[in-house]
């Protein structure tokens, strides 16, 4: 695992979604995700729902999230 990580002076670890996830990239739907993480686009009254390229994003986060704590605590 190629972790670019950035450790603030807290101790915080910044893990955003990374390039791998190719969806962010995606040009024929509008949605949300980005290199800051994970997201959807609501609307103003919040009646859109995350569209399957954002909860795909949200499940590669996670994971990428769990192998970096599992690195950490090891």
């Amino acid at each position: 695992l190629s972790v670019h990580l950035t450790l603030l002076h807290h101790g915080m670890i910044i893990a955003g979604l990374p390039y791998t996830f190719e969806g962010q990239s995606r040009i024929d739907e509008m949605t949300g995700c980005s290199p800051y993480g994970a997201s959807t686009i609501a609307g103003n009254d919040g009646s859109r729902l995350p569209g399957e390229t954002e909860l795909a994003g949200a499940r590669f986060q996670g994971r990428y999230v769990a192998q970096i704590a599992a690195k950490l605590a090891a």
